[in-house]
């Protein structure tokens, strides 16, 4: 793990939430990856730092799952269940659940716990709340971005492209690659959407070189 970014493998289920979970993980800063089934968790989780893993799997029971990767290791793993019962919290946590989450539970509530499960497992490599680029500064709990100490107003998704590019200040990411993480789309013609989210950030910021095109591959972050 790199510049303090969290590597966060959600196991999806099926669940109608699964989105806006990764959309609300996205804009705390953590990079996300997804896989639909137990048999590609088994393997995905080993290039992760922490798995929210959905035990309704459509392959493989859930709480092997949750055993098969407690096995391989002490990484943090939160459960998430349709079911809340104490029961089912009891076979979460005894077969390797650091946490246990309810389908239907809100983001604040699933952030909070995150955030607590890396404070006792991973001390030293939480996320970094805050990135700064020179007179820039984005806020990631918050989505304030900052100018010379002066906060910018700018869209929900002008404020996930600019931290998403801000994220990784020395990569030059594709149009593909901002599409799927801040629309969640592979869309190719909808890349349009992203040269006009860039033209009202750069006129927002003040200046052309806060995010620089780089020709044949896409955009990345400046230093004003």
């Amino acid at each position: 793990m790199s510049r303090g970014v969290v590597r966060i493998l959600v196991v999806e289920g099926g669940s109608t939430q699964t989105e806006e979970r990764r959309r609300d993980l996205r804009r705390q800063g953590y990079a996300v990856s997804s896989v639909d089934t137990g048999a590609k968790a088994l393997q995905a989780h080993r290039i992760s730092d922490l798995v929210l893993l959905d035990l309704d799997l459509p392959d493989i029971d859930g709480l092997e799952v949750c055993r098969s990767i407690r096995a391989a290791g002490n990484k943090p793993i939160i459960s998430v269940s349709s079911g809340d019962t104490e029961t089912d919290r009891i076979l979460a946590l005894n077969a390797g659940a650091d946490d246990c989450l309810v389908a239907g539970c809100g983001s604040r509530e699933m952030l909070a716990r995150i955030e607590a499960v890396l404070r006792r497992a991973l001390p030293c490599r939480q996320p970094d709340r805050i990135i700064s680029l020179g007179s820039l500064s984005l806020d990631g709990q918050s989505h304030e971005a900052r100018l010379r100490g002066h906060p910018v107003k700018l869209t929900g998704k002008e404020f996930e492209l600019l931290h998403k590019l801000a994220s990784h200040p020395d990569e030059a990411l594709s149009r593909k690659q901002l599409m799927a993480s801040v629309w969640e789309t592979s869309w190719a013609d909808s890349s349009r959407t992203i040269d006009t989210h860039v033209r009202s950030l750069r006129a927002k910021l003040g200046s052309h070189s806060w995010i620089i095109t780089v020709r044949g591959v896409g955009y990345r972050i400046g230093r004003g």
